[in-house]
């Protein structure tokens, strides 16, 4: 599992997930961070953020794909397009 991004259509909201480096080899685990980015290039609005095992997260992935939720390419950060 690598970085993905969903964004909910309704309403903006979008989950980042990405690898934590440091557990990866012995306990794979996944950052799970929830925010918004924000239109004038400023600093992305962050809520929350998760910190699951990967099979935890892969199936977050999936329920929130099911409730219609969209992959998007990065919102914010260093890989976000303005």
């Amino acid at each position: 599992m690598g970085d993905g991004w969903l964004r909910n259509p309704a309403d903006g909201w979008t989950y980042r997930f990405h690898r934590d480096e440091k557990s990866w080899l012995r306990d794979p685990r996944v950052f799970v961070d929830m925010g918004r980015g924000m239109p004038d290039g400023s600093p992305a609005l962050l809520k929350t953020r998760q910190h699951l095992r990967r099979d935890e997260a892969e199936k977050f992935w999936k329920n929130l794909l099911s409730y219609g939720w969209q992959r998007v390419p990065a919102v914010w950060g260093p890989d976000a397009e303005f």
